[in-house]
């Protein structure tokens, strides 16, 4: 009797805890990511404005010889290219010279290497900022191609007399074998995540292989200041840092995607992650718990879900609540993806979710024994 007491307490405890980690679940899919299906563009302004596009460049003389056509192909009546040659020693000079010649719309800051300064990407970034003429500032990477030549003009075409920030997506360039599909789906969530709140109002992030703003705001908030030391956040922190209710459009439209090339190595993309993952820690407090709360409903939910189907208690509920959050997540999903450009992901959508709920930790306490072994 004292065990079937015991049992049906804890299975009672199990059950309230996952409709807690369920409601906070849906919250988050109904109240926030089912802003990207329902997301209509806003007015486009009349008045195009004058943009310098900047590509922040080390050694990528493959990836400019590819994209660089492309982006100086742009359908936009006033912009000019800004490529920051950044220190390169392959043939990036005089690729970008061949180029610079042939369109006068193109021009090339060049930073020298000193062996007694070591910088980072940001200088590469404040130097073209600094360079560029034009007050609206679009960035990409040197190995992002668009996916037309309406991307820029898909951008720019938010900056109304508001709008101080406009958040591209950028894609990963679909390939064979898993691990390139665990890329992907890692970028769509994550622009699910930043696209949504910056929709609720609550912009926290974007990403610098398509992200535009205005360069009096990049002085205002006197740019990377506050992170300058910090290897990484050139994109993610300084929009944190400027981004309000009111000043932050997004831009989701297919034909205003910059694709890049995966990581072909499970290595390569662990080192990657694990340097963007050092900047979370520096978001805004508000963000962080908007981020964590999914996070731990996540575990909550799974967790009690799988201890009550252990323990068998009230199955076909417990199973009900779990079809419910199921189906919502498809349904979100669904409809996102094909917004974004990966529907080919939703198969494997529940799969990779589970991955990455034990991903984000392990790399996590990597990190920690990493910097501990530095600090020895």
């Amino acid at each position: 009797m004292l065990n079937q007491l015991m049992t049906f307490s804890c299975g009672m405890i199990l059950f309230w805890a996952l409709v807690l980690g369920l409601l906070i679940q849906l919250f988050y899919y109904l109240f926030y990511f089912l802003r990207i299906p329902r997301y209509k563009k806003g007015k486009a302004v009349e008045n195009l404005p004058a943009v310098s596009l900047i590509i922040c460049a080390r050694n990528e003389d493959d990836n400019l010889t590819q994209n660089l056509p492309l982006i100086l192909a742009q359908d936009y009546p006033d912009f000019e290219v800004v490529v920051v040659n950044d220190c390169s020693y392959d043939l990036t000079g005089d690729v970008l010279e061949e180029f610079a010649k042939k369109n006068g719309n193109m021009r090339i800051v060049t930073i020298k290497e000193d062996e007694y300064y070591q910088h980072g990407k940001k200088v590469a970034v404040m130097m073209g900022i600094k360079g560029a003429k034009n007050e609206c500032l679009v960035f990409t990477d040197a190995d992002c191609r668009p996916s037309s030549n309406k991307w820029l003009h898909n951008m720019a075409c938010n900056f109304d007399d508001k709008t101080e920030i406009v958040l591209g997506y950028g894609p990963y360039e679909r390939g064979k074998g898993l691990l390139n599909k665990l890329i992907r789906f890692d970028t769509f969530f994550i622009a699910l995540q930043y696209f949504s709140y910056a929709l609720s109002h609550t912009p926290y992030m974007g990403v610098g292989r398509n992200l535009a703003y205005r360069k009096e705001l990049f002085y205002r908030k006197k740019g990377f200041a506050s992170h300058y030391h910090i290897q990484s956040g050139d994109d993610d922190l300084f929009v944190n840092e400027a981004a309000t209710k009111t000043n932050t459009r997004v831009e989701i439209d297919l034909e205003s995607f910059c694709h890049s090339k995966a990581k072909r190595t499970m290595k390569e993309w662990w080192i990657q992650k694990k340097r963007h993952l050092q900047t979370g820690k520096r978001y805004k407090t508000p963000h962080k718990f908007l981020l964590g709360t999914f996070v731990i409903s996540q575990w909550i939910f799974f967790g009690c879900f799988t201890a009550a189907i252990i323990i068998q208690f009230l199955p076909y509920v417990v199973l009900g609540a779990f079809l419910l959050r199921f189906s919502v997540q498809m349904l979100i999903f669904k409809i996102a993806m094909k917004r974004l450009g990966e529907r080919d992901l939703l198969p494997l959508a529940p799969i990779m979710e589970i991955f990455f709920m034990f991903f984000y930790p392990i790399i996590s306490v990597a990190r920690i024994f990493q910097r501990k072994r530095k600090w020895n």
